[in-house]
């Protein structure tokens, strides 16, 4: 690959490792990643479990630290041997969104309120992170539950609002950890419908640990981690299936329209 398009990625993992513990019960996580994801990429990370792959999102994500190596986001580089900023909240709340397997909506909020949260974590005042957060769940086509508390809403509502909560500061870059795991094959296929629109309309990176083989097909690139490391991009297999018993481990708005929902 060349220095232009790695400079040009919105995520750049270079020779990047991490251990955990020391002597005997030292663990490597990561032993030289290096990957590039551009804009308009929806990627996956695949690998069985312990291979890596949640501990490289989080690394990604700017929660895990490395023990060696370089990453750059969106173009600045965010770790060189050691964090280059000294508010890693702040950076994440400017360049990236995060989405779980379970929507992890906080309880006693209403759906605008868990998605007005990031906004006035970023500074913006109530009224007008309320106003952008309806207007993200309308987006979303989830604005007819605005007023719901998590515990009414079914799993596909409940994750198309974690979707806009991850949406509300506009990152360029989306990890996500299992983010249709918990869902049925028709909300699984929205899910990743709108993660598609997301990276393509509003030219950002999307980046899934996934286990679930119902979309394995929407993704343009497939990393597959074992011990660590991570397999050559070139290399050409079908992607693994895996047991039904296997373990699953700036404000803008988008400018598009969310149809067949």
């Amino acid at each position: 690959m060349t220095t232009s398009i790695v400079d040009s990625a919105l995520v750049n993992v270079q020779s990047v490792s991490k251990s955990f513990g020391e002597g005997e019960t030292r663990v490597d996580a990561l032993n030289d990643v290096s990957l590039q994801v551009h804009a308009g990429d929806v990627v996956a990370l695949l690998g069985p479990s312990g291979s890596g792959k949640t501990t490289l999102l989080n690394v990604i994500g700017c929660i895990v630290e490395p023990s060696c190596g370089q990453v750059s986001l969106d173009g600045e580089k965010v770790f060189d041997g050691r964090w280059l900023r000294s508010n890693l909240r702040q950076l994440r709340l400017e360049k990236v969104g995060f989405i779980f397997q379970f929507h992890n909506l906080i309880p006693f909020l209403n759906s605008t309120d868990n998605v007005a949260v990031v906004l006035n974590l970023a500074g913006y005042s109530s009224t007008e992170s309320k106003k952008r957060a309806v207007e993200l769940l309308d987006y979303l086509e989830v604005g007819h539950r605005k007023d719901a508390m998590p515990a009414n809403l079914s799993g596909g509502e409940a994750q198309r609002v974690a979707i806009a909560r991850a949406l509300a500061n506009r990152p360029r870059i989306i990890l996500a950890d299992e983010p249709t795991a918990a869902l049925d094959s028709d909300r699984a296929g929205i899910v990743m419908d709108l993660l598609r629109k997301v990276a393509t309309e509003q030219d950002a990176a999307v980046l899934a640990v996934t286990h679930d083989e119902k979309i394995f097909d929407r993704f343009d690139r497939i990393f597959h981690l074992r011990d660590g490391r991570l397999e050559p991009e070139n290399t050409v297999y079908p992607p693994p299936t895996f047991p039904a018993s296997f373990p699953r481990e700036p404000i803008g708005l988008p400018m598009l329209s969310v149809s067949n929902l």
